[in-house]
């Protein structure tokens, strides 16, 4: 695909997209995809809104009655993009690295970043030094505007990938605090003129093997979102307030908190954690319309008996993983909720298949989302016909970029973009979830890869080796369960379970710590030494079908 004159002067993304022969195709066939060449997202998402809807009208609001107009997000937009450019001295094309819980300054950083001609690389708040490394490594970010509670595992970068990352705090008061410096700008500030296509956003993916992916999508991606999930199934009005639990690094949360209550005039409840059941409360107690969430959630509110804190939702989104029929009737049964299901993934940035309203088909993730088509490959690279199980693939205005990246290779075959899960398709082309097609171990909606847990587990000085499957569980969908092989002398006992649990939390991120811990003698591995998983998988979902028979 030829691109269009850059307008950036730091050309670090484009130098590191991947060679036009491995994209996917990309497609542009309705009326709202067509974009100008000149275009820059925050423009879109904040500046229009405030002229279309008014400068008074809430945008974001907190649970603990905080509120944001839009016209006080622009300014404040306007005043970080001014100390980045103007204190820190930022370069259109720099990369801004972002990392807090998801609050009303986080959203403010990332437009003003936007604003500024930087590119956003927003990463979640749980992650340890140990993660953000290889990411802070592939990115290459020139500043870090980070939430003064997360900054200790940035701070230790400093002195092993990264020392001459210059980091800005916000939230904790004092000269350098980020707050402070915005409260002495004008908040009159112009917009960097960028391409449609120059790199807006980084997003690390929660890899496999432990080294993120880091997906790289244009300032047209970001209203490419909204343009077809957005307009076409979610369909927020002015009027609306919307609560998600997913962070914004996990795109879906993006989305739904920031691009879509946007671009709608509508207004985003940020809430920075809280339980399903806590959850289920704030959208009571708070007048929200639009819930999105993982089917763990949907189903730890019905088992908490909340249900009826969520009867007054005219909508609610499940993503992350497949919400189970019996969870989607129970909720239209109860209340009358029919809740919008839908695949996205990092790569593609957000929901490409689902469906609404009449056209939702219980038991069935939905239909391609206006803009996007999708089919099932077998193992060749060869479209399925209907009824077949294989490969989904899926093909849109968003597609699979990674940067510097050999596994682009394996993700796009084709032109397609290839998801790494098995589904079939009917006659009237719905498509129907089956299963994981990878080792990712998918648990309330968060991507954990085994090997990570696997290395983290294999540093403790008691174990010998370690093998890491998902585990089949009612309320999670998966949980991580870990074998593990201990020094001789000793004792593997849930003394020692809970000490290499509490390992785990303190070396990743805490949700993906291993819940049940195995001692087992030695791993199950083939006549040529390869570990084998399968037998584990096999193993854990045979235990858990026969509890269920039970």
């Amino acid at each position: 695909m030829n691109l269009s004159p850059t307008g950036y002067a730091d050309t670090f993304a484009r130098d590191n997209l991947p060679p036009a022969d491995q994209w996917p195709v990309l497609e542009f066939t309705t009326p709202d995809l067509q974009y100008p060449d000149r275009l820059n997202a925050a423009t879109e998402l904040i500046d229009v809104p405030v002229a279309t809807f008014g400068a008074d009208r809430p945008a974001l609001r907190t649970p603990d009655g905080e509120v944001w107009t839009y016209g006080e997000l622009r300014r404040r937009a306007n005043q970080v993009a001014q100390v980045l450019v103007e204190d820190l001295g930022l370069v259109p094309g720099n990369r801004v690295l972002l990392r807090s819980p998801n609050n009303p300054w986080t959203v403010a950083a990332w437009l003003g970043v936007l604003k500024a001609g930087g590119i956003a690389a927003t990463t979640f708040a749980a992650l340890r030094a140990r993660e953000l490394g290889p990411i802070v490594a592939k990115t290459a970010p020139r500043f870090a505007l980070v939430d003064h509670r997360c900054a200790a595992d940035v701070e230790a970068l400093r002195t092993t990938v990264a020392p001459g990352l210059e980091i800005v705090c916000f939230g904790g008061g004092g000269e350098a605090d980020l707050v402070v410096r915005a409260a002495a700008k004008s908040g009159e500030f112009t917009n960097v003129e960028t391409a449609a296509d120059d790199v807006a956003l980084f997003c690390p993916t929660s890899g496999s093997t432990g080294i993120p992916k880091i997906t790289t999508h244009f300032h047209r991606d970001v209203l490419s979102i909204d343009n077809t999930f957005g307009k076409h199934v979610l369909r927020l009005e002015p009027d609306d307030l919307v609560a998600c639990t997913a962070p914004f690094a996990f795109t879906f949360g993006l989305g739904m908190l920031v691009v879509f209550p946007l671009r709608a005039g509508a207004c985003a409840l940020l809430t920075e954690a809280a339980t399903p059941a806590q959850m289920a409360d704030v959208v009571a107690a708070s007048g929200v319309t639009v819930l999105a969430t993982a089917p763990t959630a949907y189903k730890q509110v019905i088992a908490g008996g909340k249900t009826h804190q969520l009867a007054g939702l005219r909508a609610a989104v499940s993503a992350g993983e497949h919400i189970p029929r019996q969870t989607w009737t129970r909720l239209r049964d109860e209340i009358g909720l029919r809740v919008i299901d839908g695949i996205g993934g990092t790569e593609v940035l957000h929901i490409y298949i689902s469906a609404a309203g009449d056209d939702i088909r219980p038991g069935a993730t939905g239909r391609p989302v206006p803009g996007y088509r999708a089919t099932i490959l077998d193992p060749d690279g060869e479209e399925l016909p209907p009824g077949a199980e294989g490969r989904l693939a899926v093909i849109g205005p968003v597609g699979c970029r990674y940067l510097d990246d050999e596994r682009q290779r394996s993700y796009v075959v084709n032109g397609w973009n290839v998801t790494g899960d098995t589904f079939t398709r009917d006659e009237d082309g719905y498509f129907y979830y089956a299963a994981r097609t990878d080792n990712m171990i998918v648990s309330s909606g968060y991507n954990i890869g085994g090997p990570e847990v696997e290395a983290a587990i294999d540093e403790h000085p008691d174990v010998v080796e370690s093998a890491v499957v998902g585990e089949p569980h009612p309320e999670r969908g998966s949980i991580v369960c870990a074998f593990v092989v201990l020094r001789d002398g000793v004792t593997g006992d849930q003394t020692k379970a809970k000490e290499i649990q509490d390992f785990v939390k303190r070396t990743l991120a805490p949700y993906k710590y291993p819940r049940d811990v195995r001692f087992v003698d030695a791993l199950p591995r083939n006549s040529s030494g390869k570990l084998q998983h399968f037998q584990l998988r096999k193993q854990v979902e045979g235990e858990s079908a026969r509890a269920a028979g039970a």
